[in-house]
């Protein structure tokens, strides 16, 4: 379990900013199941999602980087949760799977070329003898401006994207988990990203939630 209590170049449990945030929102229960819940959500709705803010660099993801920028794709926040549950003593890896997505914005279909997110990120969480998958990237005022049923966690089952929105429209497939790991692979993600999407480093800069607020008709 050391590997998975440790800080590491993205997961940097250590720092400052992630112990003080962690404290904040652990809650004051001494259970670990609950401090987990209690940190799921506080990454879930306090850390806005954006895809557009995708940088692959080993600073870009470090967990005190998303904290400071109050904004993170998913593989940033599946990141600030490990980090958050590592300093709270609880054991916490990253996940990976690549999706079907049918909730992206007309910027990112016409970047990607494709509706498959490679290398999806989610938090794993080693509670009561078990490893329970948790993903905290969309939150709240996202899920009800897309019409999306968020995603709870109750620290004793995985906590997966649904497979259809509220209307009963496909909203994210499973297509193949590549595993979990102590840090981010990002020499595995670079690569995939730029055979797949053409990226060198980052998306190009723009305003995600302009082009939500397109997307669900607001403006």
């Amino acid at each position: 379990m050391r590997p998975y209590l440790q800080p590491s170049l993205a997961i940097d449990c250590d720092s400052g900013a992630v112990v003080a945030f962690t404290v904040k929102n652990a809650g004051y229960s001494v259970n670990p199941v609950e401090q987990a819940v209690s940190l799921y959500y506080a990454v879930r709705d306090g850390i806005r999602y954006d895809p557009y803010t995708i940088d692959l660099s080993v600073e870009g993801l470090r967990a005190s980087a998303t904290l400071k920028s109050g904004r993170g794709w998913c593989v940033a926040k599946a990141i600030l949760l490990a980090a958050c549950c590592r300093a709270a003593g609880i054991p916490a890896r990253l996940g990976f799977a690549d999706v079907r997505n049918h909730l992206t914005t007309q910027r990112m279909r016409d970047q990607m070329k494709t509706d498959i997110f490679f290398w999806h990120g989610y938090t794993s969480i080693f509670l009561e003898g078990a490893w329970v998958k948790a993903t905290p990237a969309f939150n709240i005022g996202l899920c009800e401006r897309f019409r999306l049923k968020p995603l709870d966690f109750d620290g004793r089952s995985d906590s997966l994207y649904h497979p259809f929105d509220l209307e009963g429209k496909r909203h994210m497939e499973y297509l193949l988990y590549r595993g979990e790991f102590a840090d981010v692979p990002l020499n595995q993600i670079a690569e995939t990203f730029r055979r797949e999407y053409g990226m060198d480093s980052s998306w190009n800069q723009a305003d995600f939630d302009r082009d939500v607020e397109k997307e669900t008709g607001e403006i």
